[in-house]
């Protein structure tokens, strides 16, 4: 095994150490460098060890640090032991030895059991994972818009007075897809006459509705969709789980019309008198953030000015099954019931995995990641995110997991769609 490189604080001198147990311990890691780096920096982390019970004493601190494909396979293991003094704080430096682009895991053990866990990553933006679409994605995804294109949407628009304000009404919006299935939403529309710019917000997986401040942002469009069988469709759902519904047949697998609802959206916004053709933005998160590439990618007319998906979801599935145990379980569990094989499975998923819908991609991303995420791990962000090529950026949060710090994305995604407004 490589060491990690360990460099113990040498202000600290102590004399008389007794052994201790993790329960008198408290091991933590502050956040340093946001927990990524790019060449030629190098990795270094600080680890505090803090005595809980007031007495001198030592632990045996064990560091391993690991990839996110595989847990179980140390690429460094190193035991060191640590004196703390009375009340004291005992500071470690380590330097995972991280040579290849991607993310880690660094665990800390003391005497035995796990007192940490961080995720980190080393050179991002160099995540490969090749696409592996089939030789007819494209046809198959050209066949997809036709059959959308045959369903006449039949929109429609119920004010809801009780939710409006005196700047923006607030409407309940339906419309047909492909299939003939029921997509709903909710619209804050701006009172006064004249053009405005709209936000698309894709719902993320299972999400409830949540409703518009209608006077919160007089000068734009919303509208927060909620796809096939999901939220405000929920009554429509013929589907059961939406994961597994039809997987053994792309023709008919759930996201296939589930992707085209998020085509037929930009359909509806686009057909509204008070719509800025020129300025149609669009976000989401998890399955949101996976609709809104989707839509950027799979849009025939490519309406939308720019993107802002954060924690995507559906994203290099051979690799997501490794560094995530759901959805792949719930994948693997139906192949089974099927009796398909894991190699069909795979190539049945590519026709909807992000990551080969990602070089169609041609307009302005900004992408949120949460690197301690174990949902949508950041692997699978940037094995798509680094294969669009338009103008892109990307902000990484930490200590988010399934989540972003809304209190810095939402602003930063309202000047991120500021700055591509067209007058």
């Amino acid at each position: 095994m490589n060491k990690l490189g360990i460099a113990l604080s040498a202000a600290l001198t102590v004399t008389a150490m007794m052994p201790m147990t993790a329960r008198d311990m408290k091991v933590t890691v502050p956040v340093e460098h946001d927990w990524w780096w790019n060449a030629p920096e190098k990795p270094s982390m600080t680890v505090l060890v803090t005595d809980t019970l007031g007495t001198a004493g030592n632990s045996n601190l064990r560091f391993t640090l690991a990839t996110d494909r595989e847990p179980s396979r140390y690429l460094a293991d190193f035991t060191q032991t640590v004196n703390v003094a009375a009340g004291d704080t005992a500071y470690i430096t380590i330097m995972p030895p991280i040579a290849d682009p991607g993310f880690y895991t660094v665990t800390l053990w003391d005497d035995g059991v796990e007192a940490a866990k961080v995720n980190i990553g080393y050179e991002p933006e160099n995540v490969v994972s090749l696409p592996d679409y089939q030789p007819d994605f494209n046809e198959f995804w050209a066949q997809a818009l036709q059959e959308l294109e045959a369903v006449a949407p039949e929109y429609r628009m119920t004010e809801l007075k009780e939710k409006s304000g005196k700047k923006r009404r607030i409407y309940l919006c339906e419309y047909l897809s492909l299939e003939g299935d029921t997509v709903k939403g909710y619209l804050a529309m701006p009172v006064k006459p004249g053009k405005y710019p709209a936000h698309i917000y894709y719902n993320g997986y299972g999400a409830g509705a949540w409703e518009f401040d209608a006077d919160g942002r007089p000068d734009w469009i919303e509208f927060l969709q909620f796809g096939r069988g999901q939220g405000l469709n929920t009554p429509y759902n013929r589907f059961g789980d939406w994961l597994q519904w039809n997987l053994n047949d792309p023709a008919t697998y759930y996201y296939k019309g589930a992707y085209m609802d998020c085509v037929r959206t930009i359909d509806f916004i686009e057909q509204l008198e008070k719509t800025d053709k020129n300025n149609i933005f669009a976000e989401g998160g998890s399955q949101g953030g996976a609709f809104t590439l989707a839509a950027a990618a799979l849009d025939p007319k490519h309406r939308l000015k720019a993107i802002a998906p954060y924690v995507p979801f559906l994203s290099d599935f051979p690799d997501y099954f490794k560094v995530a145990h759901w959805p792949g379980q719930t994948y693997l569990a139906k192949a089974k019931e099927l009796g398909m094989s894991e190699d069909q499975l795979y190539r049945n998923l590519s026709y909807f995995d992000i990551k080969n819908l990602a070089r169609r991609i041609n307009i302005p991303v900004l992408m949120g990641v949460g690197l301690q995420d174990p949902t949508c791990p950041p692997h699978i962000n940037f094995s798509s995110f680094n294969l669009i090529d338009s103008d892109k950026e990307f902000v990484i949060y930490p200590e988010c997991g399934h989540t972003v710090i809304y209190e810095d994305w939402n602003p930063r995604r309202e000047n991120f769609f500021k700055k591509y407004l067209k007058d």
